[in-house]
Parts: C-alpha cells; structure tokens; sequence
C-alpha cells in the first residue's frame, strides 16, 4: 500500500500470523529500505525469541513497471535482505524472476487478466494475485466470481483474491471459490500502524462503497479512489482531467513528493471496495483476531 505499511504495520501483521506487505517505494531510497528490510527482520527474530513461535514472512512489493528506475536497486535490497517472498506489480515479472529465485525466493504476481495470468506462469511465478474489480489503489476490472474460475480452469498453483475483502466472511468465501489467500488492504489503512494520515484513516471510516471512484486521472491506470478525498483537495470527482503515459518514477521520486501541488496518494487517497466494512481504528493485533473469528463462524456457517 503505496505510503501507507511501514515496518509498525508489516511487524505487527507478522507477529499476529498474517503476510506483512509493502512497496518498495514507501522508502525514499535504496539505504533506507536497507534499514527498514534489517531493522524488521530484527524485531520478528525478537518476537519468535520472546514467544517461541515462528512470525509471518514480510513480503516486498516490487513495481516493476519500466517506468520506474529503481528496479534494479529493490531488487539487490531484497535479495540481500533474504527475504521469503516477493509480490511484483504493475508489469511483468519476467525481469526479476531469475535473480529472486535463484535466491530460493517465492514470487507472487499481480495480474488482472486472464492473458496477464498467463504470461506471469509463462515466467515461472509460484502465485498468482487476482486483481479484481473491488481492489483499491491500481485495480482490475473482472469479476471476482468469474476471474477466479477461469484461472482455476488452467493453473492449480497457488491463486490470491485481492479486492472487497472487508471481514473473514469474504475470506472464508474467496477461499470456497478456490483461492489459498486473500489480500486486505483498505482495512489495514484504518489501523493504528498504519502510516497513513489521521484524516484519511476517519475517512476510510466515514465513506461508505458509494464513494469509491474508479478514474485514470491521477496514475494514468484505472485507480479506486476515495470521492470525499477529491473533492477535498479542490477537484470536481465528476470532471476529472484523463491523464496520460503513466510514469511511475512521478510517484516514487523523492523530491516529486515534497512539492506542494503533488497530491497524488499524499492528499487525494485510494480505497478500494471493502470500505464499506470499515468502522473503527483498531490495532493490526486487533483486526486480525476479530477477522479470524469471523473466518471460523463463517466456516462453521454461524
């Protein structure tokens, strides 16, 4: 989640038994993701001395689009890190594939289509990430229903449902479909770890599935953002300007997100559909433990 999981929100899913993700290019630069990458390695070996159970992997999130210039870099600071597991996105994973698992490193990959899905097992990926039409921040287009049994007609490794997943209910649901894990991410925006702003985390709370707006305007992909957001930062959500190549270093760019008409993702903010489900701030600890009791009384048909 673009600007929003920091080493508090990755350290405290791990701790509680869940994949703790984030992109690469929350850190400013290559040293400080170094840091970031030890500095949470170091605190989950502390959390298995002290409790005697093996933490979650941490997962980074490669932009691999070739717009952005610091793939090679993240790259070399993930493999030095030896992490697990790696998610690629916004591009083909064919790139990194060789490297990460020459490392014995497990890829994941984002894709929104079936052709997508195709070429990223063409490049040998251990785990496809169905992007569906409900996933904040760059999103699909397909129905979930439909996505997930079309990719199951032709792949049985290991399938992730990303998009609407609010509670355990749709876990347990994506997992009856025929997925092995699910993504949540708004849910985790609205977490007192989370990096995100005070304001956008009460917004996430107040906006309801209504105030999702689907738009090309700010990252030249299609993009869930939040209306209220828009709005606030002075644009008619109704109005928007098409943008147009997308460029990812715009994003990442250090210098880029200290200027003060850069709003993208620092002042106009994304949710996906699962928005719906959010109403509070819990702590990571605290919205894993609720989501799994909701997990086993859907199972359980309660």
């Amino acid at each position: 989640m673009f600007l929003v999981s920091g080493p508090a929100l990755v350290t405290a899913a791990c701790r509680s038994g869940v994949v703790g993700s984030f992109p690469t290019a929350n850190c400013r630069t290559v040293e400080e993701l170094d840091r970031w990458l030890l500095d949470m390695a170091d605190d989950l070996k502390r959390a298995a001395d002290e409790t005697g159970r093996a933490p979650a992997p941490l997962c980074p999130n490669l932009i691999v689009h070739r717009s952005n210039p610091r793939v090679p870099d993240d790259l070399a600071a993930v493999l030095r890190a030896k992490v697990e597991l790696v998610i690629t996105s916004v591009g083909s994973p064919e790139p990194v594939m060789k490297p990460l698992k020459d490392a014995g490193c497990l890829v994941f990959a984002d894709v929104a289509s079936v052709r997508h899905a195709e070429k990223a097992i063409a490049a040998g990926v251990d785990g496809l990430v169905l992007l569906t039409a409900g996933a904040g921040g760059q999103t699909g287009w397909a129905n979930p229903f439909a996505f997930v049994r079309a990719v199951r007609a032709f792949w049985d490794g290991i399938v992730v449902m990303a998009g609407g997943m609010a509670d355990g209910h749709a876990i347990a649901a994506a997992q009856t479909l025929g997925c092995d894990l699910a993504y949540m991410g708004t849910r985790f925006i609205a977490t007192r770890e989370s990096l995100a702003k005070y304001a956008y985390k009460q917004m996430l709370v107040q906006s309801r599935l209504d105030d999702v707006l689907l738009t090309r305007a700010f990252t030249g992909l299609e993009t869930n953002m939040l209306r209220p957001s828009i709005a606030a930062a002075g644009l008619d959500p109704d109005n928007l300007p098409v943008r147009g190549a997308i460029d990812i270093a715009k994003d990442i760019n250090a210098s880029e997100r200290d200027k003060p008409d850069a709003k993208r993702w620092k002042d106009i903010w994304s949710a996906g559909h699962s928005v719906s489900g959010v109403s509070d701030v819990p702590s990571v600890a605290e919205l894993i433990e609720r989501t799994e009791t909701e997990y086993r009384a859907a199972r359980q048909g309660v």
